[in-house]
C-alpha cells in the first residue's frame, strides 16, 4: 500500500494495467453487479436536482424505474446509496448507443452541456473502488478485479497503461491535481 495525502492506495492501482475496451465488453459494468453505482453523500442532492434535465436522455424503462423507486436507492447490504436499477438489472441511467454499447444518460446530458455533473464519481473512477470509514477518517483506493473487464486488462497491457494513468481525469476530479501529481511521482519512483 502507498499513502498519498492521507489516502491508502493499493499497489495494484500503480502496477496493474487497464484501459476500458467498450467494443469488447459493451459497457457490461452498467448492467452487471448486485446493485447500482455507489453514490457519495454530496451526489444525492445533485442526482435529485438534475432529474428533469437528464430525463430526455434516459430509456423508458429507466424513467419508469426512477419514477417508481426514486433517483437513487439505499442498499442495506452495502450500507450506501446507489443508482436505481431496472428490474434488479441495468442501471436506470444506462442507455445504448447505435452500436449497442451501454452509455450513461447523465454523461450524454453533460456532453450536450445540459448539466455540470458528468456522472457518479464511482463510475468515473472504475476500476478503482473507494472504501471509507468516516469515524477514523480512513479512505482506501483499491483496484477492483472483475471478469467482465478482462478485455480492459488485456488492452491496458498492450498500451502499457497503468490504472492510475487511465483514470487521471477521474482521480483529478475527485482529489485534485496535486493529489494526482503526487501519485504519479510515487508511481514513477516505484518503476525506476
Amino acid at each position: 500500500m502507498f499513502v498519498v495525502q492521507g489516502k491508502l492506495i493499493s499497489e495494484d492501482v500503480v502496477k496493474e494495467a487497464f484501459v476500458c475496451d467498450l467494443h469488447a465488453c459493451k459497457g457490461a459494468c452498467c448492467w452487471e453487479g448486485d446493485y447500482g453505482a455507489p453514490l457519495e453523500e454530496e451526489e444525492l442532492k445533485i442526482m435529485d436536482a438534475i432529474q428533469d434535465v437528464i430525463r430526455p436522455y434516459l430509456s423508458e424503462e429507466g424513467k419508469a424505474a426512477i419514477e417508481k423507486q426514486g433517483a437513487y436507492v439505499y442498499e442495506e447490504d452495502a450500507e450506501e446509496y446507489a443508482t436505481t436499477l431496472v428490474n434488479n438489472g441495468a442501471c436506470a441511467y444506462m442507455v445504448y448507443d447505435e452500436k449497442g454499447i451501454a452509455k450513461c444518460g447523465i454523461e450524454q446530458a453533460w456532453k450536450d452541456g445540459k448539466t455540470e455533473f458528468k456522472k457518479p464519481i464511482s463510475c468515473h473512477l472504475y476500476p478503482i473502488r473507494i472504501r471509507k470509514n468516516d469515524l477514523v477518517d480512513f479512505e482506501a483506493l483499491n483496484y477492483d478485479r472483475w471478469d467482465i473487464c478482462s478485455a480492459a486488462c488485456t488492452l491496458g497491457k498492450e498500451l502499457k497503461m497503468p490504472v492510475y494513468k487511465f483514470l487521471k481525469e477521474a482521480l483529478t476530479r475527485k482529489y485534485g491535481e496535486d493529489f494526482y501529481n503526487e501519485l504519479e511521482a510515487l508511481a514513477k519512483s516505484q518503476t525506476e
